[in-house]
C-alpha cells in the first residue's frame, strides 16, 4: 500500500479539496472553501495546511465566528445542500461562538463541517489557554456543546482517527435524510501530529445525490386515500426545493386540481405566479392558503417538518377525520401527527405518487374554489403593499416598494423579528432559490452573513437581504467581508427603533409594551443611532431614505452600484398586516393583575379548544 507521510491536518485539507459533486453536468469541489478565523488552537496546525491547499480549498476571512458559519450555511442553502463549505476556529469562545450556528444548520437541516480546535490529546498543557475544565470528568471540552446540536460529533485524538471520522462526515453532509451540521473537534497537538495516509484516502470521489423511491405498501396506502378525497392540499416545505422537484410539482398540480401552500422553507417551491398556488400557510399564512387549509380533508405534506408556524399550532387544519400524507426523505418527519408515511425523495415520490392515481383529479369545485381565493388575496395584499406617503411606513408598504423596484427575479433573503410573517405571505417569489429564509431556528443577525454566503454560492443574482435594526445591531460586520471579497448585497435596514415584532407579541398577549422597544427599556438617553455612518464605516455605500418614493429611487440606484449598499428606512413598529395569518400558541398567564392579560388568557383559553392534539 502506498502511502504518504502528512499532520492530521495536512490530510484533512487535502481529502476536503479532492471530495467532488456534480451539478448541471459540470463536476465541482464539493467544498467552496473553508471560512477561518485563526487562533492559538488551529493556527499552527490547520492554518498551515490550509494554506498548502489554498489554490483548490479557498480560504476566507471573516470577522465574527457565529457569522462565518451562518454564510457557510447559507451557502449551502443557496446551492440546494449540493455543495457546501467548512469553518474552523480556535480552542475557546471563537468554537463556542459556533454553537448558535450548528443549531440553527441543525434545525434547517443543512450541512456545514465545523471544525473548532480542542484540548491538547497529550494533556501536557492542562489546562491550556481558554480550556474549559469539567472537575468530574477530564474528557469533556467545551466543544461537547455540540453534541446536541451536530447530526454527527467526533473529537480527534490520534491523527488516523481522520480517516473513518472523514469518511463518516462526507456520509451524513451528502445524505439527504440525515443532512446536518458536523463537528470534528480537532486537538491542537493531534493536528500537528504526522501519520503514513493511504494515498488511496485522497483520491478523488464523486458525491451524487441519493433518491430512495417510495415503499410499495406506503405508495399504494397514499394513492388510495387521495383518491378519497374531496378537498385536498398540497403543503410544500423546503424538501421540495432541494429534491430539485418544483417541475413535478407544477406537473402534479396541474395535473390533479389540487392547490398548493409553502411554508418558510418551501416558498418559492412554485413561483408566486401559479394559478395553484396560494403561496403561505400557516401562522404567517395568506387567506388564500390558510381558508383551504382549514377545509382541507386530506393534507399532502411534502418535505416538511411540520413545525407549529405551519400548522397553526395544530388549530389549522381543522377539518374532523382528516388525513395527512407525509411524502418525506426522513422518516422522522414522514410520520408526524399519525400521517400516512410516505418515505421517499420529493421528486422520486411525487412522480410515483401520479403514476399510482392515474388520471384522477380533484372535484372542480375545489380547484375553481381555490382560484377565486387566490384572486381575493392578491387583492388585499395590494392594498398592504401599496406605495404611501406615511411619514412611519410599515413593514409591507417597504416590501411593496422592493418588489415593484427590484422585482422576483433577485434572491430576497431575510430571517428574524417581523419581516419574515410579512414576506412569506407578501413577497411575490419567481424562480426556485429565490427566496431564501431562516426561520426554523429564527436566528436574529443571519441576515446580513447569510447575504454573503448567498452571493457566494449565487455570484449570478442580485441578493437582496431585508433586516430590522434589531438584528442588524446583534450582527454587521460581515458587511466589512462582503465590501472585502467585492461581493455586492443590497441591504435594506428597516429602523423601527427596537424589537418590534416581539413588543407586538406582547401587546397581543395582553402585556404591557416593556423592554422591547428603545423607548419602553431602561434608559437614561436614547441613542441616536447613525446605521447610514456606521455602513459606509464598514466601505458599503449607505444612504437614508425619507420615504417609499426615496427607497425606490435609492433601490434604482442600488443596482447600478458595484459594492454593498445599504438603504436605511424609519418604520412603524406597531403596524402589521392585518390580512391573512393564523393563532400560534404562545401561552398566556393564567393569573394577573392586569385586566388585559385575564382578557387575553380567556382568548387563549378558547383557541386552545381548536387544536387536534395528537393529530
Amino acid at each position: 500500500m502506498s502511502t504518504v507521510r502528512l499532520t492530521m491536518a495536512q490530510a484533512l485539507t487535502r481529502f476536503l479539496s479532492r471530495q467532488m459533486t456534480e451539478i448541471d453536468g459540470q463536476r465541482l469541489p464539493i467544498f467552496g472553501g473553508v471560512w477561518a478565523i485563526f487562533g492559538h488552537g488551529n493556527v499552527a496546525g490547520l492554518g498551515e495546511a490550509l494554506w498548502h491547499e489554498r489554490e483548490r480549498l479557498p480560504t476566507f476571512r471573516a470577522h465574527n465566528e457565529q457569522a462565518m458559519a451562518h454564510a457557510a450555511i447559507a451557502y449551502a442553502k443557496a446551492n440546494m445542500r449540493r455543495r457546501f463549505m467548512a469553518a474552523t476556529t480556535s480552542i475557546g469562545p471563537g468554537a463556542t461562538n459556533l454553537v448558535t450556528a450548528a443549531a440553527l444548520a441543525h434545525v434547517n437541516r443543512l450541512p456545514v463541517l465545523l471544525l473548532p480546535g480542542d484540548v491538547f490529546a497529550n494533556r501536557i498543557p492542562d489546562p491550556v489557554l481558554q480550556q474549559v475544565e469539567a472537575f468530574g470528568d477530564g474528557t469533556v471540552s467545551a466543544n461537547d456543546c455540540f453534541r446536541p446540536v451536530s447530526r454527527y460529533f467526533d473529537r480527534i485524538t490520534r491523527p488516523e482517527q481522520i480517516i473513518p471520522a472523514l469518511a463518516r462526515a462526507m456520509q451524513v453532509l451528502t445524505d439527504p435524510a440525515e443532512c446536518g451540521p458536523v463537528t470534528l473537534a480537532l486537538c491542537q497537538d493531534v493536528q500537528a501530529e504526522a501519520y503514513d495516509y493511504p494515498e488511496s484516502f485522497f483520491t478523488e470521489r464523486l458525491w451524487t445525490p441519493r433518491r430512495p423511491r417510495a415503499d410499495r405498501a406506503e405508495l399504494k396506502a397514499a394513492a388510495e386515500a387521495l383518491k378519497a378525497a374531496k378537498k385536498p392540499l398540497i403543503v410544500a416545505g423546503g424538501g421540495v426545493l432541494y429534491s430539485g422537484a418544483s417541475d413535478e410539482l407544477a406537473r402534479f398540480s396541474a395535473a390533479t386540481g389540487i392547490p398548493v401552500c409553502e411554508t418558510q422553507g418551501g416558498k418559492s417551491a412554485l413561483p408566486d405566479d401559479d394559478a395553484l398556488n396560494m403561496a403561505a400557510v400557516g401562522v404567517t399564512g395568506t387567506g388564500a392558503a390558510n381558508r383551504l387549509a382549514a377545509e382541507a380533508d386530506l393534507v399532502l405534506a411534502i418535505g416538511t417538518r411540520l413545525q407549529d408556524f405551519t400548522t397553526g399550532s395544530w388549530a389549522l387544519f381543522g377539518a374532523a377525520g382528516k388525513t395527512i400524507i407525509g411524502l418525506n426523505v426522513q422518516s422522522f418527519d414522514a410520520g408526524k401527527h399519525r400521517a400516512l408515511p410516505l418515505v421517499a425523495d420529493a421528486r422520486e415520490g411525487l412522480a410515483e405518487l401520479a403514476e399510482a392515481i392515474g388520471n384522477w383529479k380533484a372535484p372542480e369545485s375545489w380547484t375553481n374554489n381555490a382560484k377565486a381565493g387566490k384572486g381575493d388575496w392578491r387583492k388585499e395584499a395590494g392594498k398592504a403593499t401599496a406605495a404611501s406617503n406615511a411619514a412611519l411606513p410599515s413593514d409591507a408598504q417597504v416590501i411593496g416598494a422592493v418588489q415593484r423596484t427590484l422585482g422576483s427575479d433577485v434572491i430576497l433573503l431575510h430571517a428574524a423579528g417581523g419581516l419574515p410573517g410579512e414576506l412569506h405571505k407578501l413577497w411575490q417569489a419567481g424562480a426556485p432559490g429565490s427566496y431564501h429564509a431562516e426561520y426554523g431556528f429564527s436566528c436574529m443577525g443571519y441576515e446580513i452573513a447569510g447575504g454573503l454566503g448567498a452571493k457566494m454560492a449565487r455570484p449570478d443574482k442580485e441578493v437582496v437581504v431585508m433586516v430590522g435594526d434589531g438584528s442588524y445591531l446583534m450582527l454587521n460586520s460581515e458587511i466589512a467581508t462582503s465590501v472585502m471579497l467585492g461581493l455586492k448585497l443590497t441591504i435594506v435596514l428597516l429602523d423601527n427603533r427596537g424589537f418590534g415584532c416581539i413588543n407586538r407579541l406582547q401587546m397581543a398577549t395582553g402585556g404591557q409594551s416593556f423592554n422591547n422597544l428603545l423607548k419602553d427599556s431602561r434608559h437614561e438617553t436614547l441613542p441616536e443611532i447613525d446605521f447610514v455612518q456606521h455602513a459606509a464605516s464598514m466601505g458599503a455605500i449607505a444612504v437614508k431614505a425619507a420615504s417609499i418614493a426615496e427607497l425606490e429611487a435609492a433601490l434604482t440606484q442600488a443596482k447600478e452600484n458595484t459594492r454593498t449598499t445599504v438603504v436605511v428606512i424609519d418604520t412603524d413598529p406597531l403596524i402589521s398586516t392585518g390580512s391573512g395569518g393564523a393563532w400560534w400558541d404562545v401561552a398566556v398567564p393564567e393569573v394577573s393583575e392586569r385586566a388585559e392579560v385575564r382578557t387575553a388568557r380567556a382568548n387563549y383559553d378558547e383557541r386552545r379548544k381548536r387544536q387536534t392534539i395528537g393529530n
